[in-house]
């Protein structure tokens, strides 16, 4: 019994026992069958994380935070991938929720018919993460994108840019994506102003990806004095060809991403961006699942983070 609550972590064992306990474990190379134990209690310690990219930069640090804080609650976060298709997110939820984890983090509010009702009858802990606009299943951790993307476009037109494009990946699979997008438009019809042009590319984000889409946006229109990237990676690679190409950045052309990742600290010039709070994200979705919920609530719990502006080298002063 000594040796069952040591390996379970549970119950109240001394410290020098416990050592004894996991050192003759590593000795022998034992594994306990965590299946056996689950065909009691009708669940395993996994904790279901669905997203759709890992090339993408914002999700590795959104799986960290989620890591971070399960740490030592004996969960164990199981990673899916969809490729923003939603029949995979269907399939990997599908044979995740068949495992009977202890909850679900999914990024998204937008699901298929079929995922959504499994999501609802799955009866553990549900956390949709990284966007708050619209309706969702149980709890939810993320930003509004909407209002982002709203934000985005005051601050540019505050700095006296008037002549905007807007460089797109993943449109309109990128839901989040899109919302920043819709926000960013109405933002700029408030001021009687609308884009001049928009490049879209199906592919994942790439540094060189943002160089041809912004040569090629520019080239079609030399008068455009404000590029907004979909997220830093296209921005990234945007910058780049910029001031390869001699623009002044920001006098004549001004370049704002999004997401607000670490990769902006190793360029020439800081691309303006909007933080995502992705690595709080993660810790917040993870102590709902865990029980460790700030508001005390089982089920229902909705955690809006505020993403800040970030003005950078990209943006000239108002």
């Amino acid at each position: 019994m000594t040796v069952s609550r040591v390996l379970r972590n549970r119950g109240d064992v001394s410290a020098a026992t416990r050592e004894k306990v996991l050192e003759a474990a590593q000795r022998l190379g034992y594994v306990p069958n965590k299946i056996a134990g689950a065909l009691a209690s009708q669940r395993v310690n996994l904790v279901a994380v669905i997203i759709p990219s890992l090339s993408n930069l914002v999700f590795p640090d959104v799986l960290g935070g989620i890591s971070e804080e399960l740490e030592d609650t004996g969960l164990q976060p199981v990673v899916g991938v969809t490729k923003y298709s939603a029949k995979r997110e269907e399939s990997i939820l599908y044979e995740m929720l068949s495992w009977r984890p202890s909850g679900v983090i999914i990024a998204g509010l937008e699901h298929s018919p079929a995922a959504r009702t499994m999501l609802k009858n799955a009866g553990i802990p549900i956390v949709e993460i990284m966007d708050v606009d619209g309706p969702h299943v149980d709890s939810v951790v993320g930003i509004s994108h909407r209002r982002a993307g709203r934000e985005m476009a005051d601050a540019i037109v505050a700095a006296g840019y008037r002549k905007i494009g807007f460089l797109g990946t993943k449109m309109p699979d990128d839901h989040r994506a899109r919302k920043r997008l819709e926000g960013f438009v109405e933002g700029l019809a408030a001021e009687g102003l609308e884009l001049v042009d928009s490049v879209y590319y199906s592919g994942g984000s790439a540094l060189v990806k943002g160089r041809e889409m912004t040569m090629a946006l520019l080239k079609r229109h030399p008068e455009v004095d404000f590029l907004y990237y979909s997220n830093d990676m296209i921005g990234a690679g945007g910058l780049l060809w910029c001031l390869e190409n001699g623009y002044d950045v920001p006098g004549k052309l001004g370049l704002a991403g999004f997401n607000g990742v670490d990769l902006l600290e190793g360029l020439p010039r800081r691309l303006a961006t909007m933080d995502a709070c992705r690595h709080e994200i993660g810790i917040r979705a993870a102590q709902i699942i865990a029980g460790r919920s700030h508001a005390g609530l089982v089920g229902g719990e909705i955690v809006e983070l505020k993403p800040v502006l970030q003005f950078g080298d990209t943006i000239r002063k108002a």
